[in-house]
């Protein structure tokens, strides 16, 4: 240890001399005070120790599931030991906050010297310095929780973490093992730091057993007693931690394995010994703040009902992922600059809100993919609705979402010009399959409807047998009035293409991809069914999708006809084409979806994606191309407008000069 020769260490040499009731002598802000050079002597052989600082970094990054891009706060963080440790790991946006003056600048100076370029701050951790909705993970580590007197001041500190925390942000508490302890307690014990420091350290439970009171006093072997002080830890048990948790606002508490260090110098570890990492998730919403600009359009986002049954989904209701994929949404929109969204989905009420808000926005952001009500064959309802209130929209209009519902009337339009579809036919109520005019394998699907509700593995069929047990199956669940359509199933490269804007103006055809099926079991249909999209549990769920290779002739068709099909059906703003190759490498139309799914991890996001296109700059770009069809839209009402002014003035003048005036 380097010599502190010149150190002004501002702690008078005295002692408190025996002492009885350690409680007594404890300060309600010890804290203030105790966390100075002296502790990093005291402490050092395991808060100086980056060995263990590494593995309780490598703990956080494993149990928190955190990624570099993302914005870290480490909350009593000390001279900024693990905040160092994650920034030198590649982390870019780490901040650290503490009450101790003297540790933050210590870190400060680490950090200017390393060129790590993270902000440390002095602060209260019952009063963040920080805007609500910023962080997606917070730290308490090294137990720095539960120095407060009382408990409410820890449900403070943990509410105002929930604060800072985004929506589906954790926060991981490393704090001593209340139960442990007081199991284990070490009255009294001492030690060398080095040659030229002594500690010695007492310890007694609290009155009401809830806390344990340290009295530690530094010597130094020529200038004598450095300190005596007191200070108290709560102590805290599994069970009352998840209860402070949840009281707070937190969900999903979940505990870690308990973590132990050693001491170099084989020492008391007190309460660094045994200590519980728990985490835990907030599922709250995003909070917005009125921000009056005069230069930002206001939109209304439109969504499905949470509140109300939706068949499509597994559990026929929405569930903790749909939450996530909302709330991924609203962050990705709350950092669009342009704009400001309100957010719709009661649909009890949605007609009079929509009234109310027409006169306030400048149009809507039509993400009601789930259909009025939550009703899959509603979804045209919205478009519908929105015109006859006179409210401008992104999307394709009730005409186009009512076609694209239908997929044998796409595979009519599709044949009629000239774009490859497979061989199909389509079974009416009144109709009976006594065979195919194509070979097996076929599959089996409702003709109308979208999110492959409906289309499994079983409705991959290779014989007649199997064909007509899943066609009574569908009807079954469908309804026997309802068509279905067989095709034949193609056996080449499953693809999809996105394009946004519009034919009019600009757009942007994204990538080619393709479902990757390697690791799908060899028994099982190459598909990207319901099952992909909507069960974790299934083997289709590992389905992953990756840029397609595809020859320039391939491209050039799948592109040419689906900018056909998009001018042809009048798609606005953005749309999704599925393809699939034949088994002689020929690319046929499967499907058209001109409200295809919006979500951060859609097959939508993933085109934008490989083109280098984050998830907010692909949802900024269908706002801007809508925004600019309704400028163009109001452009040509104008001219029109200024046409018919000029033939009535020339009409009016014929008549006068007819008539000599």
């Amino acid at each position: 240890m380097k010599s502190r020769k010149g150190s002004k260490l501002k702690v008078k040499p005295k002692s408190f001399g025996p002492v009885e009731d350690f409680e007594s002598f404890v300060k309600p802000d010890w804290w203030k005070d105790l966390f100075n050079p002296l502790y990093l002597i005291s402490d050092g052989d395991v808060v100086e120790d980056s060995e263990i600082t590494k593995s309780e970094v490598d703990l956080v990054v494993k149990a928190l599931g955190i990624k570099p891009e993302d914005k870290v706060l480490d909350l009593c963080c000390g001279q900024g030991r693990h905040s160092i440790e994650l920034a030198s790991r590649g982390f870019l946006n780490v901040e650290g906050l503490d009450r101790s003056r003297y540790l933050i600048q210590k870190a400060r100076k680490e950090s200017e010297k390393r060129a790590l370029g993270i902000k440390f701050r002095e602060g209260d951790a019952r009063k963040l310095p920080y805007k609500t909705d910023t962080f997606d993970a917070v730290l308490i580590l090294g137990n720095s929780f539960g120095y407060f007197e009382s408990e409410d001041e820890d449900l403070k500190v943990l509410k105002e973490v929930l604060r800072v925390l985004k929506p589906w942000g954790k926060v991981l508490l490393d704090v001593v093992g209340g139960e442990y302890l007081k199991s284990n307690l070490q009255n009294r014990s001492w030690e060398w730091v080095d040659n030229r420091f002594f500690v010695c350290r007492e310890r007694s439970l609290s009155t009401d057993g809830k806390r344990i009171i340290t009295r530690e006093i530094i010597a130094h072997k020529e200038k004598g007693i450095m300190a005596d002080q007191f200070y108290s830890v709560r102590l805290y048990s599994k069970e009352k931690l998840q209860e402070l948790l949840k009281k707070s606002g937190f969900d999903d508490v979940e505990f870690h394995s308990t973590l132990s260090v050693s001491s170099k110098r084989n020492q008391d570890l007190g309460m660094m010994g045994h200590r519980i990492i728990v985490t835990a998730l907030t599922k709250k919403q995003w909070t917005f703040t009125k921000v009056k600009d005069a230069s930002l359009k206001t939109v209304a986002v439109v969504m499905g009902d949470p509140n109300k049954p939706d068949n499509m989904k597994p559990n026929g209701i929405f569930d903790e992922d749909d939450f996530y994929t909302i709330d991924e949404l609203k962050k990705a929109l709350n950092e669009l600059k342009n704009y400001r969204f309100i957010y719709v989905n009661n649909h009890d009420t949605l007609i009079s809100d929509l009234i109310k808000l027409k006169p306030k926005i400048d149009f809507v952001f039509n993400l009601c993919d789930e259909g009025f009500n939550n009703e899959p064959t509603k979804e045209l309802y919205i478009p519908a609705l929105l015109e006859m209130l006179n409210i401008p929209y992104t999307g394709s209009n009730p005409q186009c979402l009512a076609y694209c519902y239908d997929k044998s009337l796409i595979r009519g339009v599709a044949k009629e010009m000239g774009i490859p579809v497979p061989k199909g036919i389509l079974v009416t109520p009144d109709k009976t399959v006594l065979e195919l005019p194509f070979n097996f394998p076929a599959i089996v699907k409702p003709n109308f409807g979208d999110s492959s509700f409906g289309i499994t593995k079983k409705s991959v069929v290779y014989t007649m047998d199997e064909l007509i047990e899943v066609l009574s199956e569908i009807k079954e669940q469908f309804g026997h009035d309802k068509p279905v359509l067989i095709e034949e199933f193609l056996t080449g490269s499953d693809l999809t293409i996105g394009i946004i804007g519009n034919i009019s103006g600009n757009y942007k055809i994204l990538p080619i991809i393709e479902e990757d099926y390697s690791k799908l079991p060899d028994d099982l249909p190459k598909i990207c069914g319901y099952e992909a999209k909507w069960l974790p549990g299934s083997p289709y769920w590992n389905n992953t999708s990756r840029l397609a290779q595809l020859d320039e002739e391939t491209e050039r068709i799948i592109v040419e006809s689906s900018l056909k099909l998009w001018e042809r059906l009048n798609v606005n703003d953005y749309c999704r084409f599925d393809w699939r190759l034949d088994s002689e490498s020929k690319p046929k139309l499967l499907e058209v979806n001109p409200n295809p799914g919006w979500c951060w991890d859609g097959h939508l996001a993933k085109m934008a994606k490989i083109a280098g296109i984050s998830y907010g700059e692909m949802l900024n770009m269908i706002l801007e191309a809508a925004a600019e069809r309704f400028e163009s839209s109001k452009t040509r009402e104008i001219k029109n407008d200024t046409h018919l002014t000029q033939a009535i003035n020339v009409r009016l003048t014929n008549i006068n000069l007819a008539y000599g005036r």
